[in-house]
């Protein structure tokens, strides 16, 4: 069999806890490949991992190979092929008796954890590894570690794909179609409130699906808000973040770079900006992505872009600019 060697950070969590068995299962990597897994957590949780490895034994995967459990990032990055970063400093918690509420503490508290986890994965990581950030604010997270990282040969995504399942979700139930009849779904920008989900490049059956719902009043004031607002009300209806929706957004990203894209989509995730769509280089930003048959990343060119999305992509743009700024002694 082939094998994957994956990297787990924050692997105790409730996230880590949904993603491991899904990794794991031959689901993601396919039943033909051996996937060895490197968990890792914080030193004073890590006796936790050894509950998840006896429960990944337990599950009896063809597919399970090896796995270990680390409070070392230097350890636990070597010759890797992926990194699920889930792992990060969450908004509300409190430290050293201060509670971290504003976004540059925030940004910089989680800094020091992906200047560490960066710097070590492009070290020792393989050169063709890619790195999917899913710890909060992911796609600063993830400028912050590529840049540390130093390795341009390996790819890092901050991920989008739980903002564009959720936009899915509200035109399927709009529309009365199946999820599975929607492609084409793009979240430009930060993985935040000011995520913008674009309608106008979504389709059904080849048809935009703005011109479908034909609701401008409906896209800019219901449909916004639900999607955009969908982690804050998860957090309110379950008194917790999102877990299996998270696990489950960044299966379907890992999976949407394993194969090539099929002719008539693409798939959403935030990669290096390399000045397409006016966006500045240099920003982690929420792209429209295509991955060929190498596995190499790279974004749609040339989407038409209407007025009302221009302002919505500009307003994420500054909010991105405004995480760089905060972190700047980080770059």
């Amino acid at each position: 069999m082939k094998e994957v060697n994956v990297l787990v950070t924050g692997a105790a969590g409730q996230i880590g806890y949904a993603l491991l068995t899904r990794l794991a299962s031959g689901e993601t990597f396919g039943e033909d490949t051996l996937v060895n897994l490197n968990l890792v957590e914080v030193p004073q949780v890590v006796s936790r991992l050894e509950g998840s490895k006896m429960e990944l034994e337990d599950c009896g995967f063809n597919t399970l190979g090896k796995v270990k459990n680390f409070s070392d990032i230097n350890e636990a990055s070597g010759d890797i092929d992926w990194a699920l970063l889930v792992g990060s400093i969450p908004r509300g918690i409190t430290i050293n008796g201060k509670k971290i509420e504003e976004r540059a503490d925030l940004l910089k508290i989680n800094g020091g954890i992906f200047t560490e986890q960066g710097k070590a994965i492009g070290e020792n990581a393989k050169k063709d590894a890619k790195i999917l950030v899913v710890g909060n604010p992911a796609n600063t997270n993830a400028l912050i570690g590529s840049t540390h990282g130093n390795n341009s040969s390996q790819t890092w995504m901050a991920m989008t794909a739980l903002d564009a399942n959720r936009a899915k979700a509200q035109v399927a139930k709009k529309c009365d179609v199946s999820i599975s009849d929607i492609k084409k779904m793009t979240i430009w920008g930060n993985h935040s409130p000011t995520m913008y989900p674009d309608l106008d490049n979504a389709e059904i059956n080849n048809k935009s699906v703005s011109s479908l719902i034909n609701n401008s009043a409906w896209i800019e004031n219901d449909f916004l808000q639900n999607v955009q607002q969908r982690g804050k009300a998860i957090i309110d209806a379950r008194g917790a973040s999102s877990a299996t929706s998270a696990a489950n957004a960044a299966i379907d990203t890992v999976k949407a770079t394993l194969t090539e894209t099929p002719e008539k989509d693409w798939f959403s995730a935030a990669i290096m900006s390399d000045g397409s769509y006016n966006v500045p280089e240099g920003l982690i930003f929420g792209f429209p992505l295509r991955s060929n048959s190498n596995g190499e990343v790279s974004i749609v060119k040339n989407l038409p872009i209407s007025d009302y999305a221009q302002e919505k992509i500009d307003i994420t743009t500054k909010e991105l600019l405004e995480e760089k700024n905060d972190i700047g002694d980080l770059l």
